[in-house]
């Protein structure tokens, strides 16, 4: 006998959805569901203009500003402030779209009913949540261009070897699984409006502490041992240590990164509701 669909419980399947006994998607199946569902996140973010605009302004507009007023300290690992805020706010950029406009964005979807509908058909929410993270991916490419251009206009020397480029986009993916997670994590269980007063409050909050535009040696010994263990400094520490230093991300952001890419991930799994 067929083994049975992927049956959610009561407390988490929409109201009024009807119990699915159709056979289980098969691993090709899944992978089918994956792509389309990709392609259609992908699809609907970029009919958010505006919020993708804003998602690509914001860390454009920091990075120029800072860089030709020229006011912020130096670190050991980048004695000139543009070398200093480029990797910052490519970590900046990640944020941007893969918590703040992900949060928001999934958080209105679900307010309107969009994602009570996904609930009530055989997408498994793990292939929602999957299919939302690799359109992030997508946006986050095209930033990331975006930003290392303009940093190159502003006179970036970034420094490393073939390997930095494999260590820069492990940190991407790990920064990308962390805060995507943080994103659904939040638009999954608090109501739209929540959403968009936390999601805006954390963004604004991880820019001042997150080793972004200011180092970390800058803030007051407790605040520094909190921002350390967040994943925005993990990143930008990360980035900066490969791209100003030339040597491999610090043990210590990589754990970082990888406990809050597991942990929000596998929360958001859990607890995402559909309605």
């Amino acid at each position: 006998m067929s083994p049975l669909a992927e049956t959610r419980p009561a407390e988490s399947r929409p109201a009024g959805a009807v119990l699915d006994l159709r056979p289980a998607p098969g691993a090709a199946s899944r992978r089918r569901m994956l792509a389309a569902q990709t392609r259609l996140e992908l699809t609907l973010t970029l009919r958010r203009g505006e919020s993708v605009l804003l998602t690509l302004i914001i860390p454009i507009g920091l990075l120029v500003f800072f860089a030709a007023v020229d006011v912020l300290p130096t670190s050991a690992t980048a004695q000139r402030s543009v070398d200093f805020l480029v990797p910052g706010v490519l970590a900046l950029a990640i944020m941007s779209t893969a918590f703040t406009g992900q949060a928001i964005a999934t958080a209105f979807e679900r307010s309107y009913g969009v994602l009570k509908r996904l609930g009530a058909s055989p997408l498994p929410r793990s292939i929602l949540l999957a299919g939302k993270s690799l359109a992030v991916l997508a946006v986050e490419i095209v930033q990331l261009v975006l930003l290392v251009a303009v940093g190159f206009a502003l006179g970036w020397e970034p420094h490393g070897s073939v390997a930095s480029v494999g260590w820069v986009v492990l940190l991407v993916l790990l920064g990308t699984a962390a805060f995507s997670g943080l994103g659904l994590l939040m638009a999954g269980t608090l109501r739209a409006e929540a959403t968009l007063a936390a999601a805006n409050g954390v963004y604004l909050l991880l820019l001042l502490i997150g080793g972004v535009v200011f180092p970390l040696e800058e803030l007051p010994g407790w605040m520094r041992v909190v921002a350390e263990a967040l994943p925005t400094a993990a990143l930008s520490d990360g980035l900066r240590a490969v791209l100003a230093e030339g040597a491999a991300p610090g043990a210590g952001n990589l754990i970082v990164l990888a406990a809050w890419s597991v942990g929000a991930l596998g929360l958001a799994s859990r607890l995402f509701r559909w309605e």
